[in-house]
């Protein structure tokens, strides 16, 4: 089985052995590739440390990487995957898995999993992508890359809660540093068979006995790290297990989540022999966790679908880009007798991917008649009812026609998707003015939110602001850990101060804008020279 880079620790499972052709494998293929170089790159953050420690060898962590070198190899990664067009920022499937990766983060808060050092210095963000594969990653400083199509495939919260808590623990138990510290040290054991290697050879005057102990060690060595994944991986399912039902999810979730990895993965599993793998076989995971939730009182057996999560799966697998016979067909399930038999969450997931679905193939006539008729499907369930109200929205504004999005928003409500969608009607509408401040308050307490910036960049726009729009525009650059193109930004909004006529309609230039322009121009360029002083990653 070809080795991954240590410090991308995946569940593994994967419907095939696809080549990196569709569109969503990129996303995967750039984290891969980008991971290349972080391990040189990261062995090169060791070797300080290293130092001391091959002179007088001590006892602990004392090796690893410390939490600001594995944040800084984090944003490099982070930095690529943004730049990959397979990056997508969807505010209602962000929320939603925003929403269970926060409570899991407070619940490790709340066991010591999460140490106050690493809640301070890591970023703690999770990145979608629309590979279609079901998996997710953990990168070093507290990235999580989730692939659309494991949220397209998981039946309830609990499970997705089950993966993200998993990947949460890598990071806390901070695996990343301890597998590069592991490798650091078995080194020289490496090196040392070469030698007795070639001075095998040399001895017997025989290629093949050198060629023979050469192997050996090289064996031993893969050996090592193998088993060193595989107790990470127990660890993580152990510590994961605990985050998520601490946070208040089903335990059987776990369970139900390992047995999809098993199906998924059959497709490609080499039977390989468990001591030969990276990971535990998937059985042995899922009689772990049966044996973990067995013993729990009021464990209910099976985990029904709820109809929220039925349509934040359904939008998960359309705006995977499945390809237009695939959307054809989903539209076509709504009016199929299948659809009669199903259950009213199966219904509910139906009719949302049947909407989106004609939405995205631009028949906006269906649409609506879908959306309509996912409304009352969806009445009697708050959560639903919400997500089926933004999604008609979203059609309308797709279909150009805010004024009729806008009376289906609340312009009070302070949910991100719904502000967002609230602030792409007003722009068209040319209401900008009543979005600007809640979205300036939102981005006050999420600075790290670039579409925010961007969205408040386009209203600032509409009104003709223009110092403001460049300097939102150039913030969220800065989210995106895009420094050049900030700077560049922000040199652009100082030479239209300079101008004298940058403030709204040509009137003069808002002073207190204008410093605030020059202290980030400041901070930003001590960024970009950071960033060129770190190694490159390939």
């Amino acid at each position: 089985m070809t080795a991954k880079p240590p410090f991308l620790l995946p569940v593994r499972a994967r419907l095939g052995d696809r080549s990196i052709d569709h569109p969503g494998q990129r996303f995967r293929a750039r984290a891969l590739r980008v991971g290349a170089g972080l391990l040189v790159a990261a062995q090169l953050a060791l070797q300080p440390a290293l130092a001391p420690a091959q002179i007088l060898p001590g006892m602990g962590d004392g090796a690893e990487m410390t939490a600001s070198a594995e944040r800084r190899l984090g944003d490099q990664v982070a930095r690529e995957i943004y730049r990959d067009p397979d990056f997508i920022d969807d505010p209602v499937l962000a929320e939603y898995v925003d929403e269970i990766w926060q409570r899991l983060l407070a619940a490790a808060r709340t066991r010591g999993d999460l140490t106050p050092e690493l809640d301070e210095r890591f970023a703690w963000t999770v990145m979608l992508g629309r590979d279609r594969s079901i998996n997710a990653f953990a990168l070093p400083g507290g990235y999580l890359g989730v692939h659309l199509g494991l949220i397209a495939v998981v039946g309830s919260k609990d499970e997705l809660a089950t993966v993200l808590g998993h990947e949460l623990s890598h990071v806390t138990q901070r695996h990343i540093a301890r597998m590069m510290a592991k490798q650091s040290k078995q080194m020289p054991l490496l090196l040392a068979g070469m030698v007795l290697g070639m001075i095998a050879a040399g001895k017997s005057r025989s290629p093949d006995a050198g060629q023979a102990v050469l192997m050996g060690s090289q064996a031993a060595f893969m050996q090592n790290q193998l088993s060193f994944s595989r107790d990470m991986e127990r660890e993580a399912d152990r510590v994961g297990f605990g985050v998520m039902t601490q946070a208040g999810y089903a335990p059987q979730g776990a369970a139900a989540m390992f047995e999809k990895l098993q199906y998924a993965s059959r497709l490609n599993d080499n039977g390989s022999y468990p001591y030969l793998r990276s990971h535990p076989l998937n059985s042995e995971r899922i009689s772990d966790m049966q044996g973990r939730f067995q013993f729990r009182p009021g464990t209910a057996p099976v985990m029904p679908l709820a109809m929220d999560h039925a349509m934040i799966a359904s939008r998960a697998r359309v705006l995977s880009r499945p390809g237009v016979d695939l959307l054809r067909l989903w539209i076509n399930a709504a009016d199929s007798g299948e659809f009669a038999r199903s259950s009213a969450a199966q219904q509910a997931g139906i009719l949302y991917a049947a909407a989106l679905s004609a939405s995205e193939l631009r028949d906006f006539k269906q649409a609506r008649t879908l959306a309509q008729q996912l409304a009352k499907r969806t009445a009697d369930d708050a959560g639903a009812a919400r997500l089926a109200r933004l999604l008609a929205a979203e059609i309308e504004l797709a279909a150009r026609s805010p004024a009729k999005a806008a009376e289906l928003l609340d312009t009070k409500a302070r949910t991100r998707p719904e502000m967002l969608l609230a602030a792409q009607a007003a722009a068209a509408t040319g209401g900008s003015a009543t979005m600007v401040a809640p979205l300036r308050d939102w981005v006050a307490l999420h600075p790290r939110d670039a579409t925010a910036w961007r969205t408040l960049a386009n209203l600032y726009g509409s009104q003709n602001d223009s110092l403001r729009a460049i300097r939102a525009d150039a913030e969220a650059n800065v989210a995106l850990l895009d420094f050049p193109g900030a700077r560049d930004r922000l040199k652009a909004a100082q030479e239209l101060m300079r101008s004298g006529s940058a403030g709204p309609g040509g009137m003069p230039i808002d002073h207190y804008e204008a410093s605030i322009i020059d202290t980030r121009a400041r901070a930003v360029d001590a960024l970009v020279k950071e960033q060129a002083a770190e190694p490159p990653l390939r």
